[in-house]
């Protein structure tokens, strides 16, 4: 699997990259590096274990268990909910450390480990880098020093979970729902309990699909990353609005009344400008990534509001947010980031908010989505070429200079080495949608030329 940490925690095929001996040895050496770093002093450590549904869930589940208690950490085994319950409950308990087990909108194969430290924040880096050497070094032999007697963790299930993230959500609404009709797509996911439960307690009237989960059908063709069941049952069901979750429920899309798509950038921009209208969006600004339609920035200029651009990834969106005191910040795909209420992105949260302001303003979503036009947008994958030189190349430098001659204002051009594969991504946007075409189609031949 190469560095097991990524951008979100460990990720594989569970079973096979993923197994439930690594997932033992992962949570024993967290428990140890936590230990070290001092976070368990003076206090008998406690953790909070959650999962999505996935089968594979069940053994991983039991394996991290396993490997937190006999490291001497009480665990509160909270079931299936989503990641940003786990991190929320994670805070509120007082926990020293939490842990969700998803792979998020990946397919049902797939699984993943995420830790999160005390109050629910992600791990520091150099912490997942210490867990992951200290796990390489017991696993070629090194014995643990192992606790014995009344040392070892204490397992319980904490069902008072669900409540309490329920509870935290809806009482962080400004507004009710009453006379919204909602529906609501779980992905067959972790959210498919919480998520329905939470609207209906703010007031709305719910119609849920993909809620019916049975450890294979996660994100099977439902969901944030599949919306055309979504489009459809909004129409049929004459609703307000729709929702769509992924797997671990961290992100949110939505659906107009017209069966129309309402994307993450969308959706920040209406909520900006709910909070700025409450006094809750901090130094007037909002943070995205450079992938961010054109327009969306073009939106926040025309309404004052200042947009902070970061790289691509949602833990650059937070490390900006958290650095400097912003209040709401997000992604394109989704992940919505609303820092005086959660810690990460969470979907459920950011669908309940986006609802309240359609209830509050008495506006339909799609009026208020009409708030920026999203501008046509091409990428293309570049593959098989040298990504390292994308900067130095003065070839691909006289290309990407002609093409944004070429777009003016009007356009953008992003070149973006890939992270994980040895490719390049070309991002063109346009205000129309056969130049942007034509110019992402010539950049992807200067990109083989140059790099290739």
């Amino acid at each position: 699997m190469g560095r097991l940490f990524g951008t979100d925690g460990v990720r594989g095929v569970a079973n096979a990259d993923l197994t439930a001996e690594m997932a033992l040895g992962l949570s024993v050496a967290a428990a140890h590096v936590l230990a070290e770093a001092g976070t368990f002093e003076g206090h008998r450590p406690t953790a909070v274990v959650g999962r999505d549904p996935r089968a594979s869930g069940e053994f991983l589940e039991a394996a991290v268990v396993a490997g937190l208690a006999s490291a001497g950490v009480d665990v509160l085994r909270v079931g299936v909910l989503p990641t940003p319950a786990v991190a929320h409950l994670t805070g509120a308990l007082g926990a020293d450390l939490g842990v969700m087990l998803s792979a998020s909108h990946n397919a049902m194969p797939d699984n993943g480990i995420k830790f999160f430290a005390r109050g629910g924040h992600k791990l520091a880096d150099e912490l997942e880098d210490r867990i992951e050497a200290i796990y390489e070094e017991h696993r070629t032999g090194a014995p643990w020093d192992r606790p014995t007697g009344a040392g070892v963790g204490r397992v319980r299930d904490y069902d008072e979970g669900f409540d309490t993230y329920v509870a935290h959500l809806v009482g962080v609404l400004p507004n009710r729902l009453d006379g919204l009709k909602i529906v609501l797509d779980e992905a067959h996911g972790a959210a498919s309990q919480v998520s329905p439960e939470a609207f209906r307690r703010a007031g709305a009237e719910v119609v849920t699909i993909g809620a019916e989960p049975d450890g294979l059908n996660i994100n099977d063709g439902c969901g944030s990353t599949h919306l055309a069941q979504l489009k459809a049952a909004v129409v049929e069901h004459g609703a307000a609005l729709g929702i769509a979750h992924d797997g671990d429920a961290d992100r949110c899309l939505a659906v107009d009344h017209t069966g129309e798509e309402v994307d993450g950038d969308q959706i920040l921009a209406v909520l900006a400008l709910a909070m700025r209208e409450r006094g809750a969006l901090r130094s007037d600004a909002v943070v995205a990534t450079v992938m961010s339609n054109l327009g969306f920035k073009l939106a926040m200029e025309r309404e004052g509001i200042r947009l902070v651009q970061t790289a691509v990834g949602d833990r650059y969106v937070l490390e900006e947010m958290k650095q400097h005191g912003f209040a709401l910040g997000g992604e394109q795909s989704g992940h919505v980031i609303v820092l005086d209420h959660a810690t990460t992105g969470d979907g459920t949260l950011t669908g309940l908010l986006l609802a309240a302001r359609v209830a509050e303003s008495g506006r339909s979503l799609r009026e208020l989505a009409g708030v920026m036009e999203r501008l046509p947008q091409v990428l293309i994958n570049v593959p098989d070429v040298d990504k390292s030189r994308v900067k130095t190349s003065a070839e691909l430098a006289t290309a990407v200079s002609e093409a944004e001659q070429e777009l003016g204002e009007t356009g953008r051009v992003l070149l973006r080495p890939s992270g994980t594969e040895p490719l390049v991504r070309v991002m063109v946007e346009a205000a129309d949608i056969d130049q942007a075409r034509s110019v992402a189609g010539r950049l992807a031949d200067a990109v083989k030329s140059a790099l290739g």
